[in-house]
């Protein structure tokens, strides 16, 4: 049974928005005839657009049903993952990874991989973030669909057929271009029709002091509960939340997955390449103030009997489904008129995580293993063709893993570990691949495969109690480790056998040449020269504003 009836007004605001974004795919066809037109929005975006775009991409389940679930299960310590988990990667990858990026002139990090080192690890590479990607979809067809069943008791199936429909149609037609367009306007659109959720949250509340005054010592804090595991809801100490979750998880996310990465390809020149997620960085700390405030809103009304306010039971597991929290909140607070802004806010979120992994799975398809396996000397405009056959089927098999995410009552525990499985190993194979000329090949990919192999395997071990007490306590510091401190201690032991075997590999192998390393390695790249231009105009001056920013935020909810 549907939770709210929606009014004529709320169903034209919710038609409306879904024709739009497909009349913007047709609008933009015209303007894809290249390669670059279709995969990077011909290079042309200035750093606001790509900012705006990167974090946007950003801003699916991920962000917003998922943390808002996932913050009634871990309180406070959700903000990690938007400040220590995010800002300082974001702000390194400006400062120190775009110009190796950027000025390569690749189409994708996988693009890099194979300049740096040879092509199997590109493909090795290629193959993992396609199906990464793949899986991140489902995520977003699921909770597109949940949003449908949740409010408006529609079947899942019609939901997440009719999300994926019009996510194909105005990516296949405009390419990057038409989801970087899109993913503004769904910028926009988050932000005035979900911030009034925690607003009006407060205020039935009494105030913004009545709703953290109270909380459990273990949700309460972002820091002062870390030093023992079991003092906060997810069961890690600090060392765990700065190595596996503000080191490796992190930077391996906001570095090297190009989903984001890719927004800041789209740049005009290396300035606004640099600058993109510098200027996405100061949205992504305001984010909590939206998902977190939601999330303790919806813990504060779940344990009092008299709110009314009880959340649906998951339809695998029976029990109580933290990711029903945020369209529940919005069927209390909106009144007929704005509850369709509220859902085609959640939509719109939805869907730009959705155009951001299809584009991402488009461009690594075409270019990185159709391309580079099946057909190296195809046209630049059988390319463009290749992508938008790449995104309809990359829809289709995201129907199949909505499926598999559907299994999961927490969807933020599944994210994080698909992250630990790819990401994590990857940034050890960047971070050497360019800051140590003496990194080789092989080292590279031998050094990838063992750090994904220890980190599924873990996970496996883990999902299969295959681990005694002992080897749990080994592995994550933690006698009775939460589903997340296991994510995170998994990235860990991941990055750090990834690094170790590739140094160790590297030092008996033979490295490239120093002259094919010109433009990807540090110290045989131009350093960005910043001088001639004012301050307010260099992206370290950004930076350390965002970063003192950073400090300030820890500091007053520590």
């Amino acid at each position: 049974m549907n939770i709210i009836q929606l009014a004529p007004v709320d169903w034209a605001i919710i038609v409306l928005y879904f024709v739009a974004i497909i009349a913007i795919g047709l609008y933009l066809k015209k303007f894809t005839k290249t390669g670059d037109d279709f995969f990077l929005a011909g290079r042309r975006n200035s750093s606001w657009v790509a900012g705006l775009a990167f974090l946007s991409a950003n801003l699916g389940a991920l962000e917003i049903l998922g943390w808002t679930g996932g913050t009634m299960k871990y309180g406070m310590f959700v903000s990690h993952f938007y400040w220590i988990g995010a800002i300082p990667a974001m702000l390194f990858l400006g400062l120190y990874m775009m110009p190796f990026y950027y000025s390569s002139r690749i189409h994708s990090v996988p693009g890099y991989l194979k300049l740096r080192f040879d092509e199997r690890t590109r493909i090795l590479n290629a193959i993992s973030f396609a199906v990464m990607t793949l899986l991140m979809s489902g995520i977003n067809l699921y909770l597109m669909a949940l949003v449908f069943r949740t409010i408006l008791g529609w079947d899942w199936h019609v939901s997440m057929f009719v999300s994926a429909a019009a996510i194909a149609c105005y990516i296949a037609l405009g390419g990057l271009m038409s989801a970087i367009f899109t993913e503004i306007v769904q910028f926009f659109l988050i932000w005035f029709g979900l911030f009034l959720v925690s607003i009006l949250g407060v205020i039935e509340l009494g105030g913004i002091q009545a709703v953290f005054a109270g909380l459990p010592e273990r949700m309460g804090h972002l820091w002062a509960t870390t030093a023992d595991a079991s003092k906060n809801a997810m069961g890690v100490t600090w060392a765990g939340i700065v190595m596996g979750l503000g080191f490796v998880l992190s930077f391996g996310y906001w570095t090297t997955d190009f989903l984001v990465v890719q927004r800041a390809f789209s740049s005009k020149d290396l300035r606004a390449a640099r600058t993109t997620p510098i200027i996405a960085s100061f949205f992504k700390m305001a984010l909590p103030f939206i998902v977190v405030v939601a999330g303790i809103v919806a813990w504060r009304l779940s344990q009092n009997v008299d709110a009314g306010f009880t959340l649906l039971k998951h339809p695998e597991t029976g029990e109580p489904w933290n990711d029903t929290a945020l369209p529940l909140l919005i069927a209390r607070y909106y009144p007929v008129g704005l509850v369709g802004v509220g859902i085609t806010a959640l939509l719109a979120g939805f869907m730009a995580g959705q155009a951001g992994n299809v584009s991402a799975f488009n461009t690594v398809w075409t270019y990185d293993i159709y391309k580079a396996v099946l057909n190296k000397n195809a046209s630049d405009a059988h390319m463009v063709w290749m992508g938008r056959v790449a995104t309809i089927v990359g829809i289709l098999l995201s129907v199949v893993t909505a499926y598999v995410a559907m299994r999961f009552n927490t969807i933020m525990d599944y994210i994080q570990a698909i992250f630990s499985w790819v990401n994590a190993p990857l940034f050890a194979t960047m971070l050497l691949g360019m800051f140590w000329k003496r990194t080789t090949s092989s080292g590279a990919f031998y050094g990838l495969i063992s750090g994904m192999s220890v980190s599924f395997c873990i996970f496996m071990g883990f999902k299969l109690a295959w681990f005694s007490p002992a080897v749990a306590r080994i592995l994550t510091f933690s006698s009775d480790p939460s589903d997340m401190s296991r994510n995170l201690w998994q990235a860990s032991w991941a990055w750090v056998v990834c690094f170790v075997m590739t140094i160790l590999i590297s030092l008996v192998t033979t490295p490239k040449p120093l002259s094919e390393l010109t433009g990807l390695v540090k110290g045989l790249t131009p350093e960005p020269d910043d001088t001639r231009v004012s301050l307010l105009k260099r992206p370290a001056f950004w930076a350390a504003i965002a970063f003192v920013v950073l400090v300030a935020l820890n500091i007053i909810f520590w």
